[in-house]
């Protein structure tokens, strides 16, 4: 049957059962004993039929459990299209536009804009074929939990309180709490919603939904039809305070400039993306040995030939040679290039390089692919573009997903030197401090302290030493990270 046709779609509705083809069967199937069985048993009915089709919150990374969502471009009734953006989704690393492959027209939205900590498999909207009523979908029961606990009902408002207000809000008390939560109807959020305001009991409005729940338009009917003005909560006054008794002896009066009960501080929200920082960093260094080596390297000729390449109009800058000369220290040295899993070292094919890249929600690490085979220029170019899409939130996740080695670069904010932590399953992580003057008995020279990290279950000493001197070689022959690329007749200027 699944050869014969793209897509079958069924639904049961009491006793009634209809099928319908979205696409046409192929010529030697129109005659088959199954086609022929689904016309006799083709039975039509009154009631309203859709191919409801959910669309869940998706895991758009890895270590993604939870997610903001945070913008529909799509609203109720739009015609979908494959490839069309429904929405903006925060994930723990960066803003993602979710499309869809599916056609037909979005009829409920389930979360709403601005929801946060969305679980993963949470049912978001749904979307019906065109030519399905969307205005009447059915909502499923299982929708109404986690919409319920995306949106939280307003605070209430404060006025003062009087008698009468009191005991007006002694009445809504009474008619909260099951009353208005539905009386075991089916409701969503927007319909409790509407309860709550005008404190109407759901028995008391007509359903007119299906398997009788109860729509929003029943209870707006009910609020016209009865001219009901919405109910201002109001919160009781407290009680009058006792006497204020004399301050014992011992209590100490605040010191000066410390903070006060009444300070004003304002509260920044944990962004998914530093929480699950938070969390993989902290795994990092309990579960993972590290173990670390440091070295100094001259990086005096890479001033003197970043000159060369700009008096004729090329532009690369220092964490260009770096990510160059580490993918180069990689090739020659291939267990540092590769990841553990199930306590196993997999080399990886290529030379793949996270760099980190700081942004207002965090730190992420875009992948720089097949860096070995680019030349110093391409490097400069890729690690712009995505260090901008980075800062604006727009990664692909194929664009930070993987990678075989990380660096951290902190020189160009005047760090000398610092330790990184091993983004797993990754083996090491190189931390590049800044160029600093040194004094030499041939002259002053420019020094770079870098320290690699590395999983001592995975990478011995040696191996660790051996990339460091590589890394080193290359970075003081910079002309070396030219050869055979378009930047191989400055290579050969510099180099004579």
């Amino acid at each position: 049957m699944a050869t014969t046709a793209q897509k079958i779609c069924c639904r049961l509705s009491k006793s009634s059962v209809t099928f319908r083809f979205q696409s046409l069967l192929r010529p030697e199937a129109r005659n088959s004993k199954c086609h022929k069985y689904l016309q006799s048993r083709q039975i039509n009915s009154s009631a309203a039929v859709y191919g409801t089709i959910k669309l869940d919150m998706p895991s758009l990374s890895p270590t993604m459990e939870q997610g903001n969502l945070v913008k529909w471009h799509k609203k109720e009734g739009d015609t979908i299209s494959a490839g069309d953006v429904l929405c903006e989704i925060e994930t723990d690393k960066a803003v993602i536009s979710m499309d869809t492959e599916e056609e037909g027209i979005l009829a409920k939205v389930i979360i709403p804009d601005n929801t946060k900590n969305v679980k993963v498999g949470t049912l978001i909207a749904l979307m019906v074929e065109e030519g399905d009523d969307w205005k009447n979908v059915e909502i499923p029961a299982e929708a109404a939990t986690p919409a319920a606990a995306a949106q939280p009902p307003p605070p209430p408002a404060h006025a003062p309180a009087t008698p009468t207000a009191a005991s007006s809000v002694g009445g809504a008390a009474a008619h909260s709490g099951a009353d208005l939560a539905g009386d075991g109807h089916l409701v969503g959020p927007s319909v409790k919603k509407l309860l709550q305001e005008y404190h109407i009991r759901a028995s008391s409005v007509s359903p007119s939904g299906p398997g009788g729940a109860l729509l929003k338009g029943d209870v707006l009917n009910y609020i016209s039809a009865n001219k009901l003005d919405k109910k201002v909560q109001v919160a009781p006054s407290p009680a009058a305070p006792k006497a204020a008794s004399k301050p014992s002896p011992a209590a100490a009066p605040a010191p000066p400039g410390g903070p006060s009960a009444g300070g004003n501080y304002v509260d920044i929200p944990l962004t998914n993306m530093r929480r699950v920082i938070a969390k993989r960093l902290t795994e990092s260094k309990m579960t993972i040995p590290h173990a670390y080596a440091t070295i100094d390297s001259n990086i005096g000729a890479i001033a003197e030939l970043r000159n060369t390449l700009k008096a004729d109009g090329i532009k690369v800058s220092v964490n260009d040679f770096i990510i160059k000369a580490s993918a180069l220290a990689l090739q020659r040295v291939p267990r540092i290039n590769a990841i553990w899993q199930n306590e196993t070292l997999k080399l990886s094919p290529s030379v793949d390089i996270s760099v980190a890249v700081a942004t207002p929600t965090g730190l992420i690490t875009p992948i720089v692919f097949g860096a070995s085979y680019l030349s110093v220029d391409q490097i400069g170019n890729t690690v712009k573009e995505l260090a901008g899409k980075a800062k604006e939130g727009k990664l692909q996740p194929h664009e930070y997903q993987g990678g075989s080695f990380s660096i951290s670069n902190l020189g160009m904010f005047g760090i000398s030197d610092f330790t990184a932590v091993i983004n797993p399953p990754q083996v090491a992580i190189m931390a590049v401090g800044t160029g600093r003057p040194v004094a030499s008995m041939s002259g002053p020279l420019t020094k770079m302290k870098v320290t690699l990290s590395y999983n001592s279950s995975a990478i011995s000493d040696l191996e660790a030493t051996r990339f460091l001197e590589e890394f080193r070689h290359a970075i003081e022959h910079p002309q070396t990270m030219l050869a055979g690329t378009n930047l191989d007749s400055a290579a050969e200027a510099f180099a004579f």
